[in-house]
């Protein structure tokens, strides 16, 4: 699997890098947050990412002022075992360097299945910030070598929030997409051989893709 810079050509359709926005104060206040010893942890809100992101006002900049959240997701992974997506854009500012796999909402059949042969994967270098389109499928980041990920995620306020209303059975009912809602604005499709995502509509078909890379073939990229 060839492995992209975030500056490629390849990634326009995914996303773009952000540029507008000195994301330092956010880099600054993830680094307090200590990464878990193993698998990985995701908080949707954290205010001392809030006050971070305030600072910077990313509300203003990227949100047009629509009310953000700022939160994160690291720890240990290197596998893909899941895609989702949202109805918006997010931005994912990262600590350390990840590797994030990728792929297209519109390469989703009508029966919520999706060919993991289709993703790809982008190298997102320390202190980058990328925007990833409504459009886009994606994860959590994998890391490189044996180190962790530590990445900033900024959303609309709200999502990945718990329901509050029960939904349909994804494995009762196969033509609606509301089965693939397991949080607010968090639509997921689940690989069938990752242990951590029973439960959630195994429509994932293809190898569940694994990274492992070393920090020396990154840096022959």
């Amino acid at each position: 699997m060839v492995i992209y810079e975030a500056t490629s050509s390849n990634f326009k359709k995914y996303g773009r890098i952000v540029k507008n926005i000195d994301f330092a104060p956010v880099i600054e206040a993830l680094g307090k947050i200590a990464l878990p010893a193993e698998g990985v942890a995701y908080e949707p809100s954290v205010p001392s990412l809030e006050e971070a992101s305030a600072k910077v006002d990313v509300t203003r900049l990227f949100g047009g002022e629509l009310a953000l959240e700022t939160g994160y997701c690291a720890g240990h992974n290197s596998l893909l075992n899941a895609v989702e997506y949202h109805r918006s854009s997010e931005i994912n500012v990262c600590a350390t360097d990840c590797i994030l796999l990728l792929g297209s909402l519109q390469d989703v059949t009508d029966d919520f299945s999706y060919d993991t042969s289709k993703i790809e994967a982008f190298h997102i270098r320390k202190g980058t910030a990328v925007e990833l389109y409504a459009t886009t499928l994606h994860y959590a980041p994998c890391g490189i070598e044996n180190d962790g990920f530590m990445v900033g995620v900024i959303l609309p306020m709200g999502t990945n929030f718990d329901l509050e209303e029960e939904h349909i059975d994804c494995l009762a009912v196969s033509d609606s997409e509301d089965k693939l809602l397991t949080a607010k604005n968090k639509w997921l499709i689940a690989h069938p051989d990752a242990p951590g995502e029973k439960g959630h509509f195994p429509g994932l078909i293809g190898a569940n893709i694994e990274v492992n890379v070393t920090k020396k073939q990154m840096e022959e990229i």
